[in-house]
């Protein structure tokens, strides 16, 4: 996997399927990898499509920007103090998104993002329309702060940190319990192969901070209500009825705001991306390339 020089840092990237297909950039949520990736998702994708994918800043193998230091995480949730300056926006993140389609020479490309990367999609589509081929937004929200939050129990599974967050069966059995809170209730993947995905990711690459400075990303950047309102390429939105982390009205106001959006909301689909959804994923994301 090569690491290529986006926005002025590194960032680790990989193509597969035809590079002269028509190309589907992916772009990951809050503090995960682009190996939890499931396997069969992508490679149905790369039946049809060029499939390029990616750490984003801060976590995985791309540039961590420990320089930054760590932010005040009760400041994020509203708590205590103000949060002041983030280290970086959601608006930097797309900007990274450019650089890695520059750096596999792809014009343009049909743009998928799931919860933070659904944000980050939304910036990218907004500001760089020339170069986005279709938008889908999963699990994610528009950003307006009038819109429902979290359950308690959500927050606290998106807030605090495994009790031993350097040990790997500690985090690995932490983010089992988290998934079982904001998972899929219509489709649960075995434990075994949640505590895979999750002991691949902390053996890759474990690095709290830089998943605290994603947050703060999230929180610092602004509501996306006038961006989403600019849109004009073809846009699918698609939310989980049972998303306990970002609430279902997220995902209608999300495409109540992009002109001609299209919503798909799954049944029994809660916060994270099932095995047993991935056909149907699969075949929305390649329905909609093909329009």
């Amino acid at each position: 996997m090569p690491q290529v020089e986006a926005n002025g840092i590194r960032i680790e990237a990989e193509r597969l399927g035809d590079p002269g297909a028509p190309a589907i950039l992916l772009i990951r949520g809050l503090g995960t990898q682009m190996c939890q990736w499931p396997e069969p998702f992508l490679e149905g994708l790369a039946r049809e499509l060029q499939v390029i994918l990616f750490d984003n800043r801060d976590v995985g193998l791309s540039q961590k920007l420990d320089e930054a230091g760590m932010p005040k995480l009760g400041a994020l949730t509203g708590r205590r103090g103000s949060p002041g300056e983030p280290p970086y926006r959601l608006a930097d993140m797309a900007q990274d998104c450019l650089g890695v389609l520059d750096a596999f020479g792809v014009a343009r490309a049909h743009v998928f993002g799931m919860s933070m990367g659904g944000m980050i999609a939304q910036e990218f589509a907004a500001r760089f329309p020339d170069r986005t081929l279709s938008l889908v937004s999963m699990m994610s929200s528009s950003g307006d702060p009038s819109l429902p939050p979290p359950t308690e129990e959500a927050m606290r599974v998106l807030m605090e940190p495994a009790p031993r967050p350097d040990d790997r069966e500690s985090v690995v059995e932490h983010g089992l319990a988290g998934r079982r809170v904001i998972g899929s209730p219509g489709f649960v993947d075995p434990d075994d192969v949640v505590r895979d995905e999750l002991g691949r990711a902390f053996d890759r690459c474990n690095h709290p901070v830089g998943i605290a400075r994603q947050l703060a990303a999230v929180v610092g950047s602004s509501s996306r209500v006038e961006l989403l309102r600019t849109i004009r390429v073809p846009t699918l939105v698609i939310h989980g009825l049972a998303d306990t982390l970002v609430h279902p009205e997220c995902g209608r106001h999300t495409a109540a705001l992009v002109p001609g959006a299209r919503l798909e909301e799954i049944e029994g689909m809660g916060h994270d991306l099932p095995h047993a959804l991935v056909p149907r994923l699969v075949e929305l994301l390649l329905e909609h390339a093909r329009k």
